[in-house]
């Protein structure tokens, strides 16, 4: 449903979120390598991010990017408007231009449920909290854990 580059987003805030919290500020190719997304692709990504005021950089030898600490919790949903746009919820999956609840494609009512409640997680999700729940070693980014 998202696409590559709002999946490789949410990871690297989330990579960018774990690290923030140690005092630390990742550069684009180390969160590259962690997200296991190519570099060139994360730079932009990162860039877009910074612009819309999600996560924030620092240019220089101690540069790097970064949470404000004492900020404003981060919901999934930011990131997803900014990479792929609120729309993204309301497309039609089999990619017909004037599917609606009036003139529904096939599958229109059955995606339209998964995709509320999918809305709605990343409404009240937060990346500081899945971050926590990433720290306990309840879930993972990646085959392994990224807290180091």
């Amino acid at each position: 449903m998202f696409s590559k580059a709002c999946e490789y987003a949410v990871r690297a805030v989330m990579y960018i979120a774990i690290k923030s919290a140690k005092g630390l500020k990742p550069g684009f190719k180390e969160i590259a390598r962690e997200i296991d997304a190519p570099d060139p692709f994360v730079g932009k990504i990162l860039q877009q991010l910074v612009r819309e005021g999600i996560i924030s950089s620092n240019k220089g030898p101690n540069g790097g990017f970064y949470l404000h600490p004492e900020g404003k919790p981060v919901p999934l949903m930011d990131i997803v408007r900014v990479i792929d746009g609120k729309e993204v919820f309301s497309l039609c999956v089999l990619g017909l231009k004037d599917c609606s609840d009036k003139f529904p494609c096939p599958i229109h009512h059955d995606v339209k449920a998964f995709r509320d409640k999918l809305k709605e997680s990343m409404q009240n999700q937060h990346v500081q909290d899945l971050v926590k729940k990433i720290e306990q070693g309840k879930v993972f980014l990646k085959n392994h854990s990224i807290n180091s």
